[in-house]
């Protein structure tokens, strides 16, 4: 509480910009758009503390980044490390955040004397200004912090500014201690006087009559309106030009202008109708609105998750300035009981080592209130810095969160086991440099697409006299070799099945082309191209990727499926694992046969297994003294085979089987019929910080009277999926219906966002 000496009006002036705990509720669901944008407009031209003193004159423009400042006060530095240009505006950016009060930290016990002690979180409530470090263990003086004398030396007020304060035993009596002391009273002072415009001499020369202010507020309704619109519509704000002489000034004052052109109530305020030094178009007014808009965005996100807790997901990549950014999004499930993602910020890296991505997440929520204690999920792509079981960014985080799982989406880790295999197996890689190398010699013009669609034309001609083939509706389309890419192995599969089934043209186009000399250039990687195509090198390779992206490209295009079920995941990915092992014992000889049958129905040449291996367009330096047998069959074969089948049991290993398995207990589909409650005590396990032992123990008779109770009521016959159940429990707040609600939720938000990632969802 603020010391007595302090005036009533000092008092609100605290209670309403120090301890802004607790946060204002968000905003009713049903209010309007116009409601909105009036609070927002409000805020920002009446703001809630009273507006700081006005900015530094342009020739003192401010020589650091406020928005780059930490949030926690164990890291900041004394304001009297800046430059004295940027001491007010730091003050001002610190005061419009508050002081740094993590309501919801686990508090860590530390020994002093014969008792464990740790920071009480009610002298957040008892002195506002008091703010605790995450990192250090520590407690901070905020205001002393912003406006702490230099006279002002003594070890209470270094403690409380510099090195931090941590004798939790002596907690209340030294925190009275502080704030009756004068250098707490001077700080304060400054504090007050630093809030409270009435007292600024700024305020006292320049007063804004009422229509001034609402001319003003006008101006920035409208500009508002037309920002919001570029924001939501994801367009460039400025223009190359921007001067009153350009034909074309940019997004942003175009559409202003359009605006007012069509509605004289606009006209009458915006652009040339307002004051030279006041029209709130400047690119720094477009980019303070901007901020204010993320800003009341994120308080939103932040106001809605309240306590609960979240999942996370995170992806980097390099801008165009090749600059590390990571984007991060929040998971979790609001208070209707529905499933909320929503991007809270990007912040940069200086690399991205698992212990540099750590700490820029914890930072970043950090800044909105939010710890690494309540994570229950995670996910990431699926890079060894993010995966890794010793030092991954998923294992450091879990350090932090032991239930704060990993999962990943299940298509795109098959995506990434045949990345391995491809960059694993030296014939694997051959052969796709081939495809490439054909791809680039084929497509490169539209008179050889031609050709080709030529040649294939004439073949199905020939086959169709023949009785080969026969004619109907959808069959004997027109095809082409289509380009593969890394990230789309559907593409692949695509251009393998292509390729077999034009094999008998492609030759007959390559010969054409080797032997026109109007691409003499060519004639090089043409020759070695043909060469390369009709050796049984290439013709094995091109039917094991067939056979393999076949099985896999099914199982890829189920796990991508939108409305795809945990259950049916887990099936799919089982049967591939089985399917590997099966063709890897059991599935050479017909593989071979079926290889050898289309070399002599080509024209290929079919090698004897047992004589030597001699690799076609590389050295046999490179190649071990081997039979074919041992090459195409040990080497190639198997060798890929098993590099699937560990690359599947590596990145589906069983904690995420098992996890997805006991969620899929409270399916209420079909009368809860896959309701297990064995499965759900088992999931209980897994989150030991949310669920005591205590309550462990009475779990198999609450999950008795849940499922009795659900399977009665009619109001739950007709739930579909855990959405379904979650808004319904939310909707009718029975007491019998929400017993198991509270550890429902921990466990409903990880699995809401699993099934996301499931269907696609999350960033790749």
């Amino acid at each position: 509480m603020p010391p007595p000496e302090a005036t009533q009006e000092q008092e609100r002036v605290i209670e309403e910009n120090v301890n802004p705990m607790p946060p204002p509720p968000p905003p009713h669901l049903e209010a309007t758009q116009e409601q909105e944008e009036e609070r927002v407009i409000e805020e920002i031209v009446n703001p809630t503390p009273p507006p700081p003193p006005p900015p530094l004159p342009p020739s003192a423009p401010p020589t650091y980044d406020v928005s780059r400042l930490p949030n926690d006060p164990g890291e900041r530095q004394p304001i009297a490390s800046f430059h004295a240009n940027d001491h007010d505006a730091i003050r001002r950016a610190y005061i419009l955040r508050g002081p740094f009060q993590p309501y919801a930290h686990e508090f860590p016990k530390r020994w002093i004397g014969d008792r464990e002690h740790h920071f009480n979180f009610v002298w957040f409530h008892n002195f506002p200004w008091v703010e605790y470090s995450v990192k250090k263990d520590v407690v901070f003086c905020f205001v002393c912090y912003l406006f702490k004398n230099k006279e002002s030396k003594g070890k209470g007020t270094d403690a409380f500014t510099m090195k931090g304060w941590k004798n939790w035993n002596i907690g209340e009596n030294a925190l009275l201690k502080h704030a009756r002391s004068k250098a707490h009273k001077a700080a304060q002072e400054k504090y007050f006087g630093f809030l409270n415009p009435d007292a600024a001499i700024d305020d006292k020369i320049e007063k804004w009559s009422t229509e001034d202010h609402y001319l003003y507020k006008k101006r920035l309704t409208y500009s508002l309106r037309c920002l919001k619109f570029l924001l939501h519509q994801g367009l460039a704000f400025r223009g190359h030009d921007e001067s009153a002489e350009s034909s074309n000034r940019g997004n942003f004052i175009e559409l202003l202008k359009f605006v007012a052109a069509h509605s004289e109530e606009v006209n009458k305020y915006v652009l040339n109708n307002a004051p030279s030094n006041c029209t709130l178009t400047s690119p720094m007014i477009q980019k303070q609105i901007i901020q204010c808009c993320a800003i009341e965005t994120r308080k939103k996100i932040i106001g809605e998750l309240g306590e609960e807790p979240f999942a996370i997901l995170a992806d980097e990549c390099s801008d165009i300035s090749h600059k590390e950014q990571l984007a991060l999004c929040l998971r979790y499930v609001d208070a209707s009981g529905r499933p909320c993602e929503h991007f809270l910020g990007v912040v940069h890296v200086d690399d991205t080592t698992s212990l540099s991505l750590k700490d820029a997440i914890e930072a970043l929520l950090v800044s909105h209130g939010l710890t690494l204690t309540r994570i229950r999920g995670q996910g990431y792509d699926g890079a060894s810095n993010m995966r890794g079981d010793i030092k991954g960014l998923k294992t450091l985080i879990m350090q932090e969160s032991p239930s704060a799982y990993y999962i990943h989406c299940f298509a795109h880790q098959l995506q990434l086991v045949l990345v391995t295999v491809a960059k694993g197996n030296n014939d694997c890689v051959w052969f796709f440099d081939q495809v490439s190398l054909l791809l680039n010699i084929v497509g490169v013009s539209c008179k050889r697409h031609g050709m080709l669609r030529d040649a294939r034309i004439e073949n199905l001609m020939r086959a169709l006299d023949c009785g080969e083939l026969e004619t109907g509706s959808g069959l004997n389309q027109e095809m082409g070799l289509a380009r593969p890419g890394d990230t789309r192995w559907s593409s692949h599969y695509k251009a393998v099945c292509n390729i077999i089934a034009m094999y008998p043209i492609i030759p007959e186009v390559l010969f054409t082309l080797g032997e026109d000399t109007t691409v003499r250039a060519d004639w090089t990687k043409i020759h070695t191209m043909l060469g390369a195509f009709e050796s049984f090198d290439f013709v094995f390779c091109l039917h094991l990727m067939f056979t393999i992206l076949g099985y896999t490209n099914d199982l890829s295009e189920c796990l991508q499926r939108r409305e795809q079920d945990i259950l049916n995941a887990i099936t799919f990915v089982k049967a591939a694992k089985k399917r590997m092992e099966h063709l890897r014992n059991h599935g050479w000889d017909q593989f071979l046969d079926r290889v050898i049958l289309f070399c002599n129905k080509h024209g290929v040449q079919v090698p004897a297994m047992e004589g030597n291996y001699v690799p076609f367009g590389r050295s046999v330096r490179f190649v071990h003294d081997q039979n074919n047998d041992d090459h195409f069959r040990r080497a190639i074969y198997i060798g890929v085979i098993d590099q699937i089948s560990m690359e599947l049991a590596s990145r589906f290993d069983e904690v995420n089987m098992e996890l997805l398995s006991c969620m899929e207990a409270f399916d209420p589909s079909n009368s809860f019929a896959s309701f297990d409650a064995q499965k759900v005590r088992r999931l209980a396990e897994f989150y030991p910080n949310d669920i005591s032992s205590t309550d462990l123990l009475k779990l198999d008779f609450q999950l008795d009277n849940f499922i009795d109770v659900l399977r009665e009521d009619g109001d739950f016959k007709d739930l579909h999926n855990l959405v379904d159940l979650s808004v319904k429990l939310v909707e009718k707040k029975d007491i019998r219906c929400m017993m198991l609600c509270t550890c429902f939720s921990n466990w409903y938000c990880f699995y809401r966002w699993q099934q996301q990632v499931l269907k696609g969802h999350s960033l790749h």
